[in-house]
This record gives structure tokens, sequence and C-alpha cells, in this order.
């Protein structure tokens, strides 16, 4: 099977596993913005066809929440996001937020740490993707660091071992050299650092008969200061 153009890169952009490759469906649920509808008006109308009255603000500004966190639980500035694109004014949104980190309807160190149980669980990425994908929701470097404290690195490289296995078991048909940019590759842009990244595919294709000898070639540690230096991505 011929490669697709960019595999034969080392080292990729841990922001691909960022947002904009997040999955319809994980173990944390549909994702989804839960915008759908007007806000500002109820639904249908009254008895003999006469319009809806408009909601107050304050309730406009509820519904839109209860939306967004009926899809799935939400840090407190995605909330902020969709109910400023929804003309929420900003007073308005942060006395409903104020109220819901009171009562605890968000929670945006526990958003993280089931965050970071399910994207790793479920998709393997790495501590510095999770990261960055908390960090774009806006959830604090202090509370991200707490989540992540919580993913032993032995198990961050259990699970990268793991996505080596499995993806050796479909590659069987492949070249060494091309399986070896591809898994590399696969755990890049899941972030994992690239030593880790070269070594586990290197130790994956030693256990192969027909990939040993082209594994012993490898030079983990010289071609994980290439990965590192921008100037050769």
């Amino acid at each position: 099977m011929p490669e697709r153009q960019g595999e034969s890169a080392l080292w990729g952009d841990p922001a691909e596993a960022g947002p904009q490759s997040d999955p319809q469906q994980d173990g944390f649920g549909q994702w989804g913005d839960g915008s759908e509808g007007r806000s500002g008006r109820r639904s249908g109308s009254r008895r003999g066809g006469q319009p809806a009255a408009p909601l107050d603000p304050r309730e406009a500004a509820r519904e839109i929440c209860l939306r967004q966190l009926a899809v799935r639980p939400r840090t407190r500035l995605e909330l902020a996001t969709a109910m400023r694109k929804r003309g929420v004014e900003d007073e308005i949104a942060d006395e409903i937020l104020d109220r819901y980190d009171e009562v605890g309807i968000i929670d945006d160190a526990a958003f993280a740490r089931a965050w970071v149980a399910s994207r790793h669980h479920g998709k393997g990425l790495s501590r510095r993707a999770l990261a960055g994908e908390l960090r774009r929701k806006g959830v604090s470097s202090d509370e991200v660091g707490e989540a992540l404290d919580e993913l032993d690195p032995d198990v961050e490289e259990q699970t990268a071992r793991a996505l080596v296995a499995r993806r050796l078991r479909v590659e069987s048909n492949a070249s060494p050299e091309a399986v070896f940019r591809r898994l590399v590759g696969m755990l890049a842009r899941k972030g994992y650092p690239p030593g880790m990244a070269i070594r586990l595919v290197k130790e994956g294709l030693a256990a192969r008969d027909d990939a040993a000898e082209f594994a012993d070639g490898i030079d983990a540690d010289a071609l994980a200061d290439v990965a590192l230096d921008p100037d050769q991505r």
C-alpha cells in the first residue's frame, strides 16, 4: 500500500491531537456544542397562534448552559463562550457561572480529571497532548497539573507500548521502514516524546522476525535528536 504524503516525517505536531481532531464520541461522551435551536424565545407558540413571549435574559442564559451541559460536561470557559456567541451580556453570564460554581454544576478541576482519564484510556493521548487540550478549554495550569499528576508516567508508557503492539498487527505486511515511520508518526500525533516513541517502535520491530535486522540498525538517540530539531521537521 503506498504511503500517504507526509508520513515520511519522523515527528509531527502534537497539536494535531487537539480539539480539531476530537472524535464525535468516546468514553467521555459525545462532543457537540449543544447550541442547536434558539435561546432567546420559547419554542412553539401560545394557544391561539400568538407568538411566545421573550425569555428573561437570565433564563435564556441558563437554558444555553443547560443545553450545553446536557451533551457533556463543560468548563467555565466553554459555557462563557457559548453564552457570548448567543449574545448574553458578560455581567449576566458571570452571574450564572458564579452560581453554577457555587453549587458544583461546573467544576474545572473535576472536568480535567475526567478528561484525562477518558482521553488517555480511550484515545491513548499522552500527558503533553492532554495538557494542550485542557488549556484550550480554559482549565488553569494548576488544575491541569493536578489532573495529570493522576496519570502515572509508567501507565503512560504502557499505553504507548500497547498502541504500538496493536498497530504492528495491522501493519504485518508493510515494510519495516514504512512501519517505523507510520508508528512513530502515530505516537507523535498523540503527543508522545520523540525518544519514547522511537524506542518503543524499535522494540516492537525487534520482536518481528522480518524486521529485527532493520530495528537493530535504528539509532534511537540520534533520531530523537533529529526529531527535536525544528529545522529537520
